[in-house]
């Protein structure tokens, strides 16, 4: 059978048509979005761990926010690596389609924010493929390229270490996706400010 048609008779799980019908109206909301991850391939590693908050009209909405360790034991034990950061970590603890799940439903139609974020939707992307669905539909805006964009800086990418410092935002001694995250967030409302987005 031809795969285009596969799909388009394929059944996609209640979360994700949810998910889709919020798409008729334009969100006031960000969800500002960090994960990490196992390496740089989306069609081979995985998301170990999400960290994101809200953003509306320029506040950080701390209780508005999520966050996950991913158990992936199929991928460590299938390269053989150990799961000491997810045993000893006091995040929630979910498996990768729960924690996509819950992640799509915090998001709903929200703006998304992050620092190369394209490479967080992708590896979102890859695991809701897992699930049987689409990919991400949201807007995304990546604080790299409003940096440089406000600066007409075109020649360099800066990291979000370099970002903090620019802007004099404290660094810490232990990263976690959720304090990289509420960094973004920090440096996305600087930036959102001085390029006059609304």
């Amino acid at each position: 059978m031809l795969d285009w048609l596969k799909n388009i008779n394929k059944e996609h799980p209640e979360f994700w048509k949810t998910y889709l019908s919020k798409f008729d109206k334009k969100s006031n909301r960000f969800v500002v979005l960090c994960t990490e991850t196992s390496g740089l391939n989306p069609s081979k590693d995985v998301i170990t761990s999400i960290g994101s908050f809200a953003v509306i009209n320029n506040n950080i909405l701390i209780g508005d926010s999520f966050e996950a360790v991913l158990l992936q034991y199929k991928f460590f034990h299938d390269n053989g690596l150990t799961n000491e950061f997810v045993v000893e970590s006091k995040m929630k603890k979910l498996g990768e389609a729960e924690a996509i799940q819950s992640l799509v439903e915090f998001i709903g139609n929200a703006v998304l924010v992050g620092h190369h974020i394209d490479f967080d939707v992708e590896m979102i992307n890859a695991a809701l493929e897992r699930l049987d669905c689409g990919r991400l539909k949201n807007e995304a805006l990546d604080i790299d390229v409003m940096y440089r964009k406000l600066m007409d800086i075109s020649n360099k990418q800066f990291s979000l270490d370099e970002l903090c410092e620019i802007y004099k935002i404290p660094k810490s001694d232990h990263n976690s996706s959720s304090e990289d995250a509420y960094k973004i967030a920090l440096l996305f409302l600087k930036l959102k400010s001085r390029l006059g987005l609304n």
